[in-house]
């Protein structure tokens, strides 16, 4: 089964390049201090389309396939989509719609109980992803939900966000509204 890769992140500092492998229901990894051999050095299952349970059968793939994923006794139904690191960079939150029509075809269990959102914590030394099992948003017990929750932003930006400001900016932005 192909991939999807439909958000794409590097670090602030340069050193690591994080995807969201949707459809197969990963987070990858690579560490790129040197750009020319990228190097695989951590990966979390986050759900998709390829767990134990999905009924797809991998064949010298994945094997073995990883299990279903719970955190705080949910299931996750979907795979990682949107990506954004804390900016010390040792979270990445992740939310698992990408769109409506796309959710209801690949994760139609998605759409019955809505999305969420997770906390990955990284390992800026060494690399290393892992899912904090005591964070989660569920998006399906919403008001009016479920709903898909598809991005998210944190307060002041990331090098991924379009409202990033260093922090010098910042810094003079809070002087001067002082």
């Amino acid at each position: 089964m192909p991939g999807i890769i439909t958000d794409i992140l590097v670090s602030m500092d340069d050193k690591y390049l994080y995807f969201s492998n949707w459809i197969q229901g990963d987070l990858r990894q690579y560490d790129i201090t040197d750009t020319r051999n990228p190097k695989l050095v951590g990966r979390v299952f986050l759900g998709g389309s390829m767990t134990a349970d999905s009924g797809v059968k991998t064949i010298n793939d994945l094997e073995p396939q990883p299990p279903p994923v719970y955190v705080k006794g949910r299931k996750l139904y979907g795979g990682p989509q949107m990506l954004q690191s804390s900016l010390d960079g040792k979270r990445i939150y992740i939310t698992d719609s990408l769109v409506s029509p796309w959710d209801r075809q690949f994760y139609p269990d998605m759409v019955k109980h809505g999305s969420v959102m997770l906390q990955i914590d990284v390992d800026t030394e060494n690399g290393g992803l892992s899912l904090n099992k005591d964070f989660l948003t569920d998006f399906g017990k919403e008001p009016d939900g479920p709903v898909l929750a598809h991005e998210i932003r944190y307060p002041g930006g990331d090098c991924s966000s379009d409202i990033y400001l260093p922090s010098e900016m910042l810094a003079a932005q809070v002087k001067t509204k002082l």
